[in-house]
């Protein structure tokens, strides 16, 4: 396994990273905590493209848990249906919509153990939640997470947890904030799964990648 790449190396590469996008957004749409709880739920073995456009028109009818739950299941899975797996999702949303009105007033919570009660969310989802809404410096690592962490010795480890505790353990606290978009976005658009990008990655100089490309 790649090892861990030391603090100073860190720090630079995270300075690159501000230093090339200082405010890294995520890309699914949303308009309030409940339609980024959705859609980051829609988004599991999907593309964020494909959840916004099925989304788009769907948060304009239903954008709080009542609202979700009187459009109905059946109708929901018109609007996702173009989603992998959107009949379970669509069961999930209406369970989670229900729960949210019943144990949390109607409102998202904003601890994790409180959002993985919830039907479809996972760790991962809670982790993007606490990140994108509640500003909480909440490490979600999916496949692209993963492999920039132990591709370029950035935050190695053998599975999603460890990957997020070396971010968390190794990572300095002013990058906390916004480590898991730079890493996204930088596993999506340049440390891409098949051919890295390597020629136009601005942390180069300091990955631990022994078969960069040109």
């Amino acid at each position: 396994m790649t090892p861990q790449l030391p603090y100073a190396a860190l720090h630079q590469i995270f300075a690159r990273f501000a230093e090339v996008e200082p405010e890294p957004k995520g890309e699914l749409e949303h308009v309030n905590a409940f339609t980024l709880l959705v859609a980051v739920a829609l988004s599991a073995q999907a593309t964020d493209v494909g959840v916004n456009k099925a989304t788009r028109a769907l948060f304009q009818i239903a954008d709080t848990p009542q609202k979700m739950l009187d459009l109905g299941e059946a109708a929901l899975i018109e609007h996702i249906k173009t989603i992998g797996l959107f009949r379970n999702k669509a069961k999930n949303v209406i369970k989670l919509s229900r729960l949210l009105i019943d144990t949390f007033g109607g409102e998202v919570p904003s601890s994790r153990a409180a959002l993985v009660t919830l039907p479809g969310v996972g760790r991962k989802t809670a982790n993007v939640v606490l990140s994108m809404w509640f500003h909480h410096p909440a490490q979600a690592v999916d496949t692209h997470i993963f492999r920039v962490g132990n591709r370029t010795g950035i935050c190695p480890g053998r599975d999603e947890i460890t990957v997020e505790r070396a971010i968390e353990d190794n990572v300095p606290v002013e990058y906390q904030a916004r480590a898991h978009h730079w890493l996204i976005l930088h596993g999506r658009y340049i440390c891409v799964a098949r051919t890295p990008k390597c020629g136009i990655c601005p942390i180069r100089e300091w990955c631990l990648y022994p078969e960069k490309t040109a």
